[in-house]
């Protein structure tokens, strides 16, 4: 069956705009292929948490994207039209470490053309190598500039170093789509990496005063830092035994996204950030308890909510 959408489907909730390739995940036990990038798991979570959500992507016409697809289909995820328009799918390397910590090798060309949203989402989301690496990051630019005033934004670095160039660069990079941004999400290691001398707190005072209206760090087992222009506070990270690291930061993403969704008209009140911020935290406990990028579904974050 073709998962790839030939024409514009029904308005969807979130539209996430990046790369999706396959991870090759090499440990003790052997080799293995899951499709993966991060932009994708953050699609597939939000379908797997319920919300109606699209990825625009640039795959090959060969058996890995239509992994892809299939892949992001199981959940609901529409593939957008124009996403199957590389002559190759791109792949990430993953060697697991014993702590479960992954280190990653790139093989991605990244690409996007004339892309177009079909329609305003509620919130559209994008990050990763798909906004650094040239051609495609100028297109996903326009994509946000096009967003503007028509939907909230949403963005996640995720720092990949080896693929980024100088650091001067990606930085400007980084703080020219912050003010297209509503909210901005890194890990420390990407708060350290851009801003080697700032604390996490000021790094986060920093990105507001960029322009965005929420800056979330999370930081590992130690919880998750959220900050508003009026609100600073700190969600305590939920235990889990760790399985491996793949995917966890895109589960909390897509929890986060769907606690955005869902605040009501509390706006970014602590109440309501403090709730986001536990439904998050345990969205990636669950990811990081099981292995590679497999994020929970409703039910199970409901699940681990109660309990």
């Amino acid at each position: 069956m073709n998962h790839f959408a030939s024409l514009s489907p029904e308005p969807l909730d979130v539209v996430v705009v990046g790369e999706a390739l396959i991870d090759i995940v090499h440990t003790p036990q052997g080799e293995t292929e899951y499709p993966g990038g991060s932009p994708a798991n953050v699609a597939y979570g939000l379908g797997r948490l319920d919300v109606k959500a699209g990825l625009l992507t640039a795959v090959g016409r060969d058996a890995r994207g239509e992994s892809i697809a299939t892949h992001l289909a199981s959940a609901g995820v529409v593939v957008l039209p124009g996403s199957q328009s590389l002559t190759k799918t791109a792949t990430a390397t993953a060697e697991i470490a014993a702590d479960g910590s992954a280190e990653y090798s790139f093989d991605i060309e990244w690409s996007l053309g004339r892309a177009t949203l079909p329609y305003a989402p509620k919130i559209l989301h994008t990050g990763s190598i798909a906004t650094f690496l040239e051609p495609g990051a100028s297109s996903v630019r326009n994509l946000l500039e096009q967003a503007q005033g028509g939907c909230m934004v949403t963005y996640d670095p995720n720092i990949r170093a080896d693929l980024l160039g100088s650091h001067g660069e990606a930085l400007r990079i980084f703080e020219e789509l912050v003010p297209l941004a509503g909210v901005v999400k890194l890990s420390d290691d990407d708060a350290f990496w851009l801003y080697p001398r700032k604390s996490l707190e000021e790094t986060a005072r920093h990105i507001l005063g960029l322009g965005a209206g929420l800056a979330v760090v999370t930081r590992g087992a130690e919880g998750s830092l959220m900050a508003t222009p009026h609100t600073q506070l700190i969600v305590p990270a939920v235990a889990s035994v760790v399985a491996d690291t793949i995917g966890a930061g895109d589960s909390y993403m897509s929890a986060l996204i769907l606690g955005l969704l869902l605040r009501g008209s509390q706006g970014l009140a602590p109440t309501v950030l403090e709730r986001i911020g536990q439904t998050a935290s345990m969205a990636a406990a669950i990811t990081v308890g099981r292995r590679g990028a497999n994020p929970p579904t409703h039910r199970e974050l409901l699940a681990g909510m109660a309990r």
